[in-house]
């Protein structure tokens, strides 16, 4: 009954093209409280879970893609909707009754993680990052991982995937078996710049302050306690990225054997997502050609580092949410190639209400842009007086309060002569609205 339920309340959605990605979950939830629990009986394989602050849609997805590549049948929640009613979604719209999926590969809210635990016995558990994100919804770090902490001890037997090079992430889920992944080596080229972030203050276990080896950016890296001597664990997959400006090479070490792999996805924090999803496919046993044919053919979730065309404009949509996030996106843009920027800010409860977080972000990157910067949303006049304390020339802030026609003036006022792409910087809710916006054919 759930399942029929929710299946019709989705044709229902299309029919009235309407997104409410969530809403079959809802229905099914509703009818059945433990619906969840049934992705444990459909799949064959293994559940890898992914959670983090940043890049786990990305991660996910891509995870999802390769093992697609492989040849087997995957459950995922590739809309990026990850509470409980998003993954109840996932199952009821794409599971076929009487058959099985080989993996299920669910992205999960760092929040609702323990929730979805109760309902779930994953297999592995794949962590991205910690960064302070949404400090209205998730309070201070040490708040977040405690509820992944507390998640993880609900499974004894669940494998771990952790991001090395956060040390908050690295110590999580002590007593079970543990796979790491980080960077040894990163090296920028096409005059692509390096992160000059400040740290954020993280202490050792011990209270004292870490120190570094190198940092990648915010507290990532290569770390040391100066005190007690804890250090970065030893990698089971170890990278070497080349940073250009449309384009990752990563170079993977793992059990003496090396391999090369190639990416357009952009930008260093993408190198730390394809990473992770080559370290996960690599644990499947998937073979390297595969992974490098999948990454060839991915396609960009709506928002993460998507390229497409609006009215033969170029475009590049880049969702922004947090400092560490919105700074690592700001470092990608090619003010060369930029032609236009637009930046949303919505405060809705899925964006955080604090907007605080832009004034710790790195707009300063912005102060010699040399074309207009539209601002738009709930929160443009925000966003407009943050880009002049940056620096940026109060003449070239447009500000647009609605989105649709802030990305109207934008194509409208396109440097005809140009080379370059219009870039979309916006929150999560409103990379919602630009989904609604946008028809079929990408016209507005």
């Amino acid at each position: 009954m759930a399942l029929v339920s929710a299946k019709s309340t989705n044709i229902g959605l299309h029919l009235l093209n309407s997104s409410g990605t969530s809403m079959p979950g809802l229905v099914a939830l509703k009818i059945q409280k433990d619906f969840i629990s049934s992705i444990s009986k459909y799949c064959k394989k293994n559940i890898i879970t992914v959670t983090g602050t940043n890049g786990k849609t990305t991660t996910a997805g891509l995870i999802a893609h390769i093992i697609k590549k492989s040849g087997c049948s995957v459950l995922h929640n590739e809309k990026g909707a990850n509470m409980l009613s998003g993954i109840a979604s996932s199952l009821a719209v794409n599971y076929k009754p009487f058959s099985k999926f080989d993996y299920a590969i669910l992205e999960s809210d760092e929040a609702y993680l323990t929730k979805l635990y109760d309902y779930l016995k994953a297999d592995y558990l794949l962590i991205t990052n910690l960064f302070r994100d949404q400090l209205d919804r998730y309070g201070e770090l040490d708040t977040t991982a405690k509820k992944i902490q507390d998640a993880i001890s609900k499974n004894p037997d669940l494998k771990i995937i952790l991001n090395a090079d956060d040390p908050m992430v690295a110590e999580l889920g002590e007593g079970h078996q543990h796979i790491y992944f980080g960077f040894d080596e990163i090296i920028y080229k096409d005059a692509v710049s390096e992160s000059q972030s400040p740290p954020e203050s993280i202490a050792c276990k011990c209270g004292a302050s870490l120190a570094y080896v190198k940092r990648y950016y915010a507290h990532v890296g290569d770390y040391f306690c100066p005190e007690c001597g804890n250090k970065r664990h030893q990698l089971n997959y170890s990278g070497r990225a080349l940073i250009f400006a449309n384009h990752t090479t990563i170079i993977v070490t793992h059990n003496d054997r090396t391999y090369e792999f190639k990416t357009n996805l952009v930008g260093l924090y993408n190198a730390y997502n394809v990473l992770a999803a080559i370290s996960a496919a690599l644990e499947q046993k998937i073979d390297a050609e595969c992974i490098q044919e999948a990454l060839d053919s991915y396609k960009s979730v709506f928002g993460r580092a998507e390229k497409f065309f609006i009215e033969d404009k170029p475009v590049l949509v880049q969702l922004i949410k947090n400092p560490t996030g919105a700074s690592e996106v700001l470092r990608t843009i090619n003010k060369s190639s930029a032609a236009k920027l637009v930046i949303i800010i919505n405060d809705n409860y899925a964006d955080g209400r604090d907007v605080s977080w832009l004034w710790d972000s790195d707009f300063e990157m912005l102060a010699d842009y040399p074309s207009e910067i539209v601002v738009s949303g709930i929160r443009a006049d925000d966003m407009a007086v943050r880009l002049k304390y940056a620096g940026v020339n109060p003449k070239q802030i447009i500000t647009v309060y609605d989105i649709k026609s802030a990305i109207k003036y934008a194509i409208k006022t396109f440097p005809t002569d140009s080379k370059g792409q219009l870039v979309i910087m916006p929150t999560y809710t409103a990379l919602l609205e630009m989904q609604q916006i946008l028809n079929k054919k990408n016209k507005i």
